[in-house]
């Protein structure tokens, strides 16, 4: 099929948030390990959205979770953070891995790009500007007052564009996260980034569902799609 707009995850799939955050967090809070640390604090990402999930509180910006996990994550290395709310942005600089921006540059010479993140505007908009992230607009979490894998997430940016599910490609190298988006209705791509978490991984290494397409990276991507760009 050929879709009519691409929606991207992009933590872990357009960037790369392991690294970068570590980066920043050596800054921050020196003698911690900032690896070690990193990845404490996105292991508190999906419990954190999971409350709002189930209803057990009200939509919270995915920034303030962020914070609110790092002042749980700073007490649990016994640490001080002295200016959490600055390291706290360290999500909006995240490294794009390198066949993302001139990937997505060729994709969007076809149809619409747009983020469907969990990530609030405020945060894609400042780590699109970061790392050049070519976007015609933002769409996810802010969008549906939810977190993914709720179907509205997927289905709120297709209804904003006035497209059908169907006509919307959800990419991701996350299998978890295409199933979701294939159960709401929408053409799926899986693209492995086989070093988000480190040289160990062993999760999203390969294709694990009938996906609509597999590809390698974005060039890759592009090509199987739109053979002959407009």
């Amino acid at each position: 099929m050929t879709p009519k707009a691409l929606s991207f995850d992009v933590f872990g799939t357009c960037v790369d948030w392991r690294r970068a955050v570590a980066r920043d967090t050596a800054m921050h809070v020196p003698g911690v390990d900032p690896l070690a640390f990193a990845v404490a604090w996105r292991g508190q990402y999906q419990p954190a959205m999971e409350r709002v999930r189930t209803g057990a509180r009200g939509y919270v910006a995915l920034d303030e979770l962020h914070l609110e996990n790092l002042h749980h994550v700073a007490e649990s290395f016994a640490v001080t953070v002295p200016d959490p709310a600055a390291l706290n942005t360290a999500w909006e600089r995240l490294d794009p891995w390198p066949d993302v921006v001139p990937g997505l540059t060729v994709l969007r010479r076809s149809v619409p790009i747009a983020p469907c993140s969990n990530g609030s505007i405020a945060m894609m908009t400042a780590l699109a500007r970061y790392g050049g992230l070519p976007w015609d607009c933002i769409l996810g979490a802010d969008i549906a007052r939810s977190y993914k894998p709720k179907p509205e997430v997927y289905r709120a940016c297709a209804a904003v564009l006035r497209l059908a599910e169907s006509d919307v490609m959800m990419v991701a190298a996350h299998n978890a996260d295409l199933a979701a988006a294939a159960d709401a209705g929408l053409a799926t791509a899986f693209v492995p980034r086989r070093d988000e978490h480190g040289p160990g991984q062993t999760v999203d290494l390969r294709a694990e569902g009938p996906w609509t397409v597999v590809a390698e990276d974005f060039r890759d991507l592009a090509t199987q799609l739109f053979p002959d760009p407009v």
